[in-house]
């Protein structure tokens, strides 16, 4: 079992950052490949960002690409994602997952473990 809790959400304006951390407990951190997602209301789950085991590979939606780089400290058993230039659209409820595997995934359906959520609100 591997549990994961989320902080670092809130309200921000837009242009503004905010940095989510994910601290996971439970089985060897490094041993998964780590994602993020999010859903606004009315609103399917929705791929954010992607990294695997060693943070060497990782990927983007196209909506975040450049904006919301990811990033873990296995040592911390933690992941991170910085995100910058936020927009109102951003505004979700941001979910952080693991998958038992090396390599990331883009589907939800691929994530074997997930956090609370935490809420992230964008003001324009």
């Amino acid at each position: 079992q591997v549990q994961l809790v989320e902080s670092g959400g809130g309200l921000v304006q837009a242009g503004g950052s905010l940095r989510l951390s994910c601290a996971a407990s439970g089985r060897t951190f490094g041993n998964y490949a780590m994602g993020w997602f999010r859903q606004a209301p009315g609103k399917e789950r929705e791929f954010v960002a992607a990294s695997s085991w060693s943070g060497g590979t990782t990927y983007y939606a196209d909506s975040v690409k450049g904006r919301f780089p990811i990033s873990r400290d296995n040592t911390k058993n933690t992941v991170y994602l910085q995100m910058n230039s936020l927009k109102f659209e951003d505004t979700a409820v941001y979910y952080c997952a693991a998958r038992m595997s090396t390599m990331p995934a883009l589907s939800p359906g691929s994530y074997d473990y997930w956090g609370q959520g935490t809420q992230v609100t964008v003001s324009s």
